[in-house]
Order: C-alpha cells, then structure tokens, then sequence
C-alpha cells in the first residue's frame, strides 16, 4: 500500500511541476481527504477520544510525516524514484528498530538475520539508479530522500506510542499534525518567496487524481501499519513495512520506464528472502 501510494504521489507532484508547493497541496489534499473519512469511521465506531499523551504522540507523528512526506514526494518528482525510495526506507527501518532492541532486546537469531538481510536489500536496491538527475539536483534529491526517511522513522515510533487509542484516531490525531505543519509550511513559502512563487504547483485535473488515489493507499497502509504494532514488534513491523521501495521501482519501471539495474533486482530479490526470514 505504501508502495503504491508514494508512486501515487510523487506522479501528483510531478504532474504539478515538482516544486514545494505542489508537494505540499498534494499532502494537504491528500490528507485532508483521509481526516475526513478517517473521523467519520472513527465516530461511527464509537471509539473513545483520545487525549493527553495518546493524543500528543499522534499529532507529533503527523508533524513529522507531514513534513517527511513533503520532502519524499518532492524527491519522487525529480526522478530515480526508486533510489529515493530507498534510501529514506533505510533510514525509516533502522531508527524504530534501534529504539526496540535497546528497550526489549533482539528478537531471535533467524529475525536478526533478516534485519541484516533487509539492511542489505535497500542498500542494494538505492545503488546505482537509472536515469538519475545530476550534479546539484543530484544531491539535494538525496538529502530530500534522507530528510524524509529520518521524519519516517520518528513516525513509525510515534505511531506506535499512540496505538493504546486503537487504529482510528492514532491517524486522525497525525493527519491533524499533518494538516497544521504542511498549512505552515505553505504560508511560510507565501510570505518568503511571494505568492506567484507560492503559487507555482496548483494542482490540476491529473494531479488531483493522482492525489486522491495516494489518500486512499497511503491512509489503508498507515492503518495496516498501526495495526501490525498493536500486535507485534515495531522493530519487525518497522523493518517489513520499509521494504515498500520495491513496490515504488516495479511500478516506476512500469509506468515511466525507469527500469531497475541488475543491483536493484538483486536487492529486491533479498528483500524477498529478508521476509522470510522476519516472518520465521
């Protein structure tokens, strides 16, 4: 789901130009869509309202993948999607999985292996893209790439520390986070650069779709996502749910022609073997 919805938005932000602002109107619209839907199901179900720490641990995960996501979308539009991918997907997996075996300890030899292995597979896989920008751009997409992963990685033990409240209204508290840091961020831009600038990015016809398909899968992955850690380990649930790179490249090389180079598929083919080993 993750997969596919980061392909899903960094299409949105590329067929809006690919600048800051169109990134941040694809969060904005993607997320306010889920909050709505989100709060919707959550009142429905009758769950209880979170408050005090459940509800500060959701909305400082929203912070943070709001301002991470920006920052991936941003990266995605720029090319090498899978290299972006996985780069923040190394990152993301390895700050929730160092917090949980220095509080309850590895779990087991065979899923410490395929901690390794998976280490590995997205290294693998961000080696050596194709049809990658160069020089300058180069560079900032990859510190994009990084940024986002760090933010990631924030979000996923956020998320899991706001899990006591169920599945429903950890999302809803983050996509407030979310919504208030991406609107932030966007006046920000208004008031530094102008509004023509600010402006650059409005989403048309096509980017909206594409936005609207990325609510659905991101929002369906995060809730999957919390689900795994109220049952589990967030080290494991942290390290299977960063193999989604390999998602983002097979559908990349689909649709845009960005194929993966013999590295890649190697990295896929661990990622592949790294489950196994988890799941054991």
């Amino acid at each position: 789901m993750w997969g596919c919805g980061d392909f899903s938005g960094g299409m949105g932000v590329k067929r809006s130009g690919g600048s800051m602002g169109a990134g941040l109107r694809v969060v904005l619209l993607s997320h306010a869509t889920s909050f709505i839907v989100l709060l919707t199901l959550a009142y429905l179900r009758g769950d209880a309202t979170p408050h005090g720490t459940l509800l500060a641990w959701g909305i400082a995960a929203g912070v943070a993948g709001g301002g991470a996501l920006t920052a991936f979308y941003i990266a995605l539009s720029r090319g090498a999607m899978g290299a972006s991918a996985a780069i923040s997907g190394l990152l993301a997996a390895a700050i929730p999985a160092a917090l949980t075996l220095w509080q309850q300890g590895p779990p087991g030899v065979i899923p410490l292996l395929g901690f390794a292995v998976a280490a590995v597979a997205i290294w693998l896989i961000a080696g050596s893209p194709a049809k990658a920008a160069t020089g300058g751009r180069t560079r900032q997409t990859m510190a994009l790439a990084m940024l986002a992963g760090v933010g990631f990685g924030f979000y996923f033990v956020a998320l899991k520390m706001a899990s006591p409240a169920g599945v429903l209204w950890p999302m809803v508290s983050a996509r407030i986070g979310s919504l208030s840091i991406c609107s932030v961020m966007l006046l920000t831009l208004r008031l530094r650069t102008g509004n023509a600038e600010a402006s650059r990015g409005s989403l048309n016809r096509t980017a909206v779709s594409w936005t609207l398909a990325t609510a659905l899968l991101d929002t369906s992955g995060n809730l999957l996502f919390v689900e795994a850690t109220r049952t589990g380990r967030l080290d494991v649930a942290s390290v299977l749910a960063s193999l989604y790179p390999a998602t983002t490249i097979l559908l990349a090389a689909l649709a845009l022609g960005e194929w993966p180079t013999r590295r890649q598929t190697l990295g896929m083919a661990a990622a592949a073997v790294a489950v196994a080993l988890i799941a054991m």
